[in-house]
């Protein structure tokens, strides 16, 4: 059951539901003191446990660690009135309200690149998200482009086992089998660009070319063409290694991208 608005935790002033998930709710709360609005994320009563605590107070602690400008950092995490919240910082909208309607060319490579900066930071701290997906990108005052949500984060080793956590429709094919890795990341963030470019959601059997992909060749230098591509080989060991990796290559490409979309621009 959703707390209602006004109603009081702390400091903070709960004024309405931003989201509701299968684990927690995230509301818009004004916070007293500071007298700025947060986003409060606070786990549903009716299924907390212990583990499910621990889990929370794992993406508190995760989410500290990660100091980075495309990262959603992290405002506070304690047990108010029972609860068990953590404050973030409210964003304007997600890049799932901002895919609702066209990007220019120019927005897309904006955006990927800060796409890939938070995520390639994240990687190099051995951190996989598993849950890319525009939800969990929140976008702010000027265009920039947070990542948040890292509750089903895992600190890899060499591959982690895990049990299919994520979100259907975005995940690469091994992490659906319970095989994440640095790699699933990065075809989540192949399929985020390719619909960013499109317009159309890809979805499985992944089977090149892809939906849109007309659309695509109409306006996208073959380089970045064949860069998404590779992000989406369903062998992992085809895509970039991680998203450093795929950062990296994308920072080459990045000139010749805007170039030629202006000269298609200026032929058309």
């Amino acid at each position: 059951m959703s707390l209602r608005a006004r109603t009081k935790l702390g400091k903070y002033r709960i004024e309405k539901v931003l989201s509701e998930g299968g684990f927690a709710t995230v509301y818009q709360a004004l916070d007293s003191i500071e007298g700025i609005r947060v986003a409060l994320k606070i786990p549903h009563s009716k299924i907390v446990s212990d583990t499910l605590l621990k889990d929370f107070r794992n993406e508190a602690r995760l989410a500290a660690r990660l100091e980075h400008p495309n990262i959603l950092h992290l405002k506070d995490a304690s047990v108010i009135d029972g609860y068990f919240v953590i404050a973030l910082p409210l964003g304007e909208k997600t890049l799932a309200d901002r895919l609702m309607s066209r990007l220019s060319l120019r927005t897309v490579v904006e955006y990927t690149g800060q796409m890939l900066e938070a995520v390639a930071y994240a990687h190099r701290q051995r951190i996989i998200h598993c849950d890319v997906k525009p939800e969990n990108m929140l976008l702010f005052a000027g265009n920039r482009l947070r990542l948040t949500d890292f509750g089903i984060a895992k600190v890899a080793q060499k591959t982690v086992r895990g049990s299919g956590t994520g979100t259907v429709g975005y995940m690469a094919p091994e992490q659906a089998m319970g095989r994440p890795s640095l790699r699933s990341d990065v075809f989540s963030l192949g399929l985020i660009v390719y619909r960013m470019l499109s317009g159309e959601w890809a979805e499985w059997p992944f089977t090149w070319p892809l939906p849109g992909y007309q659309k695509l060749r109409g306006r996208v230098h073959p380089e970045f063409i064949a860069w998404i591509r590779k992000s989406l080989d369903l062998n992992p060991r085809k895509r970039f290694q991680d998203a450093d990796h795929m950062l990296r290559v994308f920072r080459v490409l990045e000139p010749h991208i805007l170039d030629y979309g202006t000269r298609r621009r200026r032929s058309a």
